[in-house]
């Protein structure tokens, strides 16, 4: 069996290394870094540049706590070498992992030329494979408006971020969704004059309003302007930087703008009609439960698919590819539960949540139980003087099934894997309670709340 994949990033590389261990023969096409957009302009980079401003924070938070006055000045061109070495690195340790495993690795842009033939050309020129089965896993890049022109100086889109040419005296961050956020805490926490403008009347529009409240506290708090309300629809240059104007009337100058507006799918030039394959009006490619295109054989995942544009999720749905693409469907196979998938966003304090949501049982009529228990109410969130944000769970009251929950304060990243857990699992409130969580610790918030 020859399986060809189409783009490199945490679907393909996972579905590659599945199915060779599984003893099939893979092809994995990629035109730019394996590993994905992750690890070249997205996630990864974004995250360092997150971490760097959090030890900065560190260091102030840590006069706080029996040391001295600490500071830190940055130093920009060591971070984006930190950035760039960080990409190296994940790339070739995971080209190492698939090359270790027989796949081989083509560089080139991949495309389809028939339902069972696909192409690539590379460097050398292009090269074509049959194939039994596909996987096309091709990613997103940013969304550009009409209204605006990225100049990648003073009109950035995100990808121009890691980080700018220069350190911007007063960022004017357009978008309030969860990149959107990511990016006002990233500048703010480097010493960046921030305002973010935004379109509703609370950041991360969807979000609990709890979590969305305890993030614009602080934003307000680290001196971050917030315009409410405003849907922006120009960018002007001036003589000192940009104005960003809204559509009712009102106008933010700053030195540098940044466009967080989401995302568009990379299905241009695939060769999806010559293969027969459906195509939203999106650019999206729809799925079903095995993540197969309206062409069996021909799968979709991570950001083309149109399902939630999270890397663990682009992960796991290559995993289930390899499985039903190798093996079919059986017993032990089971379907990737998207409304199960956890998420987090990496603000300071961070977010996290999974499962269902309070505000949508109470919208669809279902009763729920909800409990909340703040991290004030922590030893451990005492010791390291950061008792901001709290744990909130939502469970059936009837049998204690935990639902859902939210999280919100330092490593609700890492938290939200003992819930997300519970929800995959099944497993009710008392079982948390029975785990009895390591003293002091910020998961005992999780244990308290559950009982």
């Amino acid at each position: 069996m020859r399986l060809v994949i189409v783009g490199g990033g945490p679907a393909g590389t996972q579905a590659a290394t599945d199915a060779a261990r599984l003893g099939v023969d893979v092809t994995l096409i990629e035109r730019d870094v394996v590993g994905g957009a992750a690890n070249l302009w997205d996630c990864i980079p974004s995250k360092t540049m997150i971490a760097t401003g959090g030890a900065m924070a560190d260091l102030e938070r840590m006069s706080r706590m029996g040391l001295g006055d600490l500071r830190a000045t940055l130093d920009l061109a060591s971070l984006r070498e930190r950035i760039a070495a960080i990409g190296r690195h994940l790339e070739t340790a995971t080209t190492d992992i698939l090359e270790s495993q027989g796949v081989e690795i083509v560089r080139g842009a991949g495309r389809l030329v028939d339902a069972h033939t696909v192409a690539a050309d590379t460097a050398a020129g292009t090269r074509t494979w049959s194939a039994d089965a596909i996987v096309l896993c091709t990613g997103s890049r940013p969304r550009l408006p009409d209204w605006a022109e990225p100049d990648g100086k003073r009109v950035l889109l995100t990808r121009d971020a890691y980080p700018p040419p220069e350190l911007p005296e007063h960022l004017v961050v357009v978008g309030s969704g969860v990149t959107g956020v990511e990016f006002v805490h990233m500048f703010a926490s480097l010493g960046t004059r921030v305002t973010l403008v935004v379109s509703r009347q609370q950041v991360l529009p969807g979000k609990d309003p709890e979590v969305a409240a305890v993030l614009e506290e602080e934003f307000l708090r680290r001196g971050v302007a917030l315009v409410m309300g405003a849907r922006a629809v120009g960018i002007d240059r001036t003589a000192t930087g940009v104005r960003v104007r809204c559509g009712d009337g009102r106008a933010v100058e700053g030195s540098h703008a940044l466009l967080a507006i989401g995302s568009v799918p990379n299905s241009e030039d695939l060769g999806l009609a010559a293969a027969g394959v459906e195509v939203s009006a999106s650019g999206h490619v729809p799925i079903n439960h095995h993540c197969q295109t309206n062409v069996p054989h021909i799968y979709a995942a991570g950001d083309l698919s149109g399902k939630l544009p999270l890397s663990s999720v682009a992960t796991m749905q290559g995993r289930k590819i390899a499985e039903h693409a190798v093996i079919g469907h059986t017993a032990a196979h089971r379907h990737l539960e998207y409304d199960k998938a956890p998420s987090a966003i990496f603000t300071d304090p961070e977010i996290a949540d999974v499962g269902l949501a309070e505000a949508d049982a109470f919208a669809a009529g279902r009763k729920i139980r909800v409990t909340k228990v703040p991290f004030t109410a922590s030893s451990r969130a005492l010791i390291t003087d950061d008792t901001r944000g709290f744990v909130k769970i939502v469970s059936d009251p009837a049998t204690g099934v935990v639902l859902g929950g939210s999280i919100v304060g330092r490593s609700a990243s890492e938290l939200i894997s003992v819930l997300s857990l519970a929800v995959t699992a099944g497993l009710r409130v008392a079982d948390l309670v029975d785990s009895m969580p390591v003293h002091p610790a910020l998961a005992e918030a999780l244990a308290e709340a559950a009982d």
